[in-house]
């Protein structure tokens, strides 16, 4: 609202902006949702919970740092997604693990960054992020006593 008080035009030229890229990413966010919904679908419970949620608490929260990592997926999808998974028997632990890798290590978008900051300090955010990740979900096991 600020922003359209202080300048009319360039506020409607933002907007502009905005909405052509998201109409760009859109098919993207909405094939995610769907090969979301499929895989979760297909998946028995058993499976995720076996390889999530299964007796070793620390593989599945290796596994679910190696998924986040490597997969591309918006918040709104990421978290309504955790809460299904928690509801499948999966830790805290392994969904603080998945989610926060998730957001804060890029693998698939490692490229554009580089582009931006370049190779040193790509690598050397992303190796942050996730040793970071696993503190947290450490800290996560440890507050809801899934640990020790």
């Amino acid at each position: 609202m600020a922003s359209l008080l202080a300048n009319r035009e360039r506020t409607r030229s933002a907007l502009k902006i905005a909405a052509k890229r998201f109409l760009h990413i859109f098919p993207a966010f909405l094939t995610m949702i769907i090969l979301v919904s499929i895989i979760l679908f297909l998946l028995p419970d058993e499976v995720i919970s076996d390889y999530l949620g299964g007796d070793n608490i620390f593989i599945g929260v290796i596994l679910a740092s190696f998924l986040g990592s490597i997969t591309f997926m918006p918040g709104f999808i990421a978290f309504p997604l955790s809460g299904i998974l928690l509801q499948r028997g999966v830790a805290y632990m392994v969904l603080a693990a998945f989610t926060t890798t998730l957001m804060m290590v890029g693998v698939l978008t490692a490229p554009i960054e580089k582009a931006y900051f370049g190779m040193k300090v790509t690598i050397l955010r992303n190796v942050i992020s996730f040793f970071i990740a696993l503190i947290v979900a450490v800290m996560i096991g440890l507050f809801f006593g899934e640990i020790f």
